[in-house]
C-alpha cells in the first residue's frame, strides 16, 4: 500500500459528544443529552508535533481496516512492536506495512501480497506508526 504524506496542522474545534452509546444491534430509544464537547485533535492525537496525516492508496492492508483512500494518522514517535502498521521508507519509496520483527519483513494483511524481506543492505527507515485511521462511508 503506498502512500501520500499530507502534513496539516491540528486546529482545536471541540464539537458535542452524545451521552448515550449508540447501538449497533438492536436500536435504542434516542437521547438528546449532550454530555460533553470533544475535540477529535486531543482523542486522536497524543503527540501533535510527532503526528502527521498520509492518504492510503491500494489494498494490501485491507484486513487492517485500512481501504484505497483512507486518511491515516501517523506518529513519529510512537514505539514500533511487532505487528504495528507502519509508514516505511524502503529504499526511498513509502508504503504502509504490518512490521514483522520475527520474521525480518514486512507484511501485508491481504494474501494477494507477499511479505516484503529487509536484506541487510536495504536503506529501510521507518517513519512512524499508523495509530488510527479515517475511513468514509459515504462517498
Amino acid at each position: 500500500m503506498k502512500i501520500t504524506s499530507l502534513t496539516l496542522t491540528p486546529k482545536s474545534m471541540p464539537l458535542p459528544v452524545k451521552a448515550t452509546h449508540l447501538e449497533c444491534g438492536f436500536p435504542s430509544p434516542a437521547d438528546d443529552y449532550t454530555e460533553l464537547d470533544l475535540d477529535l485533535n486531543e482523542y486522536l492525537i497524543n503527540r501533535p508535533a510527532a503526528t502527521y496525516f498520509a492518504w492510503a492508496t491500494g489494498d494490501s492492508l485491507i484486513g487492517e481496516g485500512v481501504h484505497d483512500g483512507d486518511l491515516l494518522i501517523v506518529d513519529r514517535a510512537a514505539q514500533r512492536i511487532q505487528g504495528s502498521v507502519v509508514v516505511v521508507s524502503l529504499d526511498g519509496q513509502l508504503a504502509c506495512k504490518i512490521l514483522d520483527i520475527k520474521n525480518r519483513c514486512f507484511r501485508s494483511s491481504n494474501p494477494a501480497y507477499p511479505p516484503i524481506p529487509v536484506p541487510e543492505d536495504m536503506d529501510v527507515v521507518i517513519e512512524g506508526v499508523v495509530t488510527h485511521v479515517i475511513h468514509r462511508l459515504i462517498p
